[in-house]
């Protein structure tokens, strides 16, 4: 199981720091929420805090737009060294190109749903995408309560993923704790992103282990 720790609900004011703990940790990679206030109605954090956040972190950088017209900056978040570049089905148009134009800059490309869209949506896309990212809170906002009827959307992926004998990840987010992330896992899931219950307990460290194991 791949663990990615959101810094959206960490300490700004100490987000060195943050990155430092995440570093010494057994996390996989580092999660980046990218809000414009257009898609979602909130902004999180542009490009002259990432270019600062790429320096510090030696984890692999996993992002995720939350934003409209995401092809605009998919150079920039190469330039970045981003390793994976997850962009919203439901903000996408011209979906194909753009998952085209993400792995040819080198990046894995994942689409991430809503919690109002059916996985059956990716039925003709599926077999291009390296990760699907399930939400289950709408996107916007960290500390959201968990919906449900995500983990039925992650097996009926898992069932699409299997039939078709796929690499393709599954990642959940929202609401992510240690009781709703192994629901999600025995539903077929392979990768957790978690923001509060991580950064909100006493040693982000410690619970980071407790998710690994």
């Amino acid at each position: 199981m791949f663990l990615a720790p959101s810094i959206l609900t960490a300490d700004f004011l100490h987000l060195g720091e943050i990155i430092g703990i995440i570093n010494q940790s057994e996390a996989d990679w580092l999660h980046l929420d990218v809000m414009d206030g257009v898609f979602v109605p909130n902004l999180s954090f542009g490009f002259p805090v990432l270019k600062h956040i790429a320096k510090a972190t030696t984890k692999p950088m996993d992002a995720h737009l939350m934003i409209v017209e995401p092809q605009k900056f998919i150079p920039q978040f190469r330039d970045l060294g981003v390793w994976a570049l997850t962009v919203h089905y439901e903000a996408c148009t011209h979906l194909h190109g753009i998952i085209i134009k993400i792995k040819e800059a080198g990046m894995q490309a994942g689409v991430a749903l809503n919690p109002h869209t059916p996985v059956e949506s990716l039925t003709d896309i599926l077999d291009d995408l390296d990760k699907v990212l399930i939400m289950s809170v709408n996107p916007g906002f960290g500390g959201q309560k968990f919906i449900p009827h995500a983990v039925d959307k992650v097996r009926r992926l898992k069932m699409m993923i299997e039939e078709r004998k796929l690499p393709t990840l599954i990642q959940v987010d929202g609401g992510i704790n240690l009781e709703t992330g192994k629901r999600m896992t025995d539903a077929g899931a392979d990768s957790w992103v978690v923001g509060n219950s991580i950064f909100k307990t006493n040693n982000p460290e410690e619970m980071i282990k407790k998710m690994k194991r």
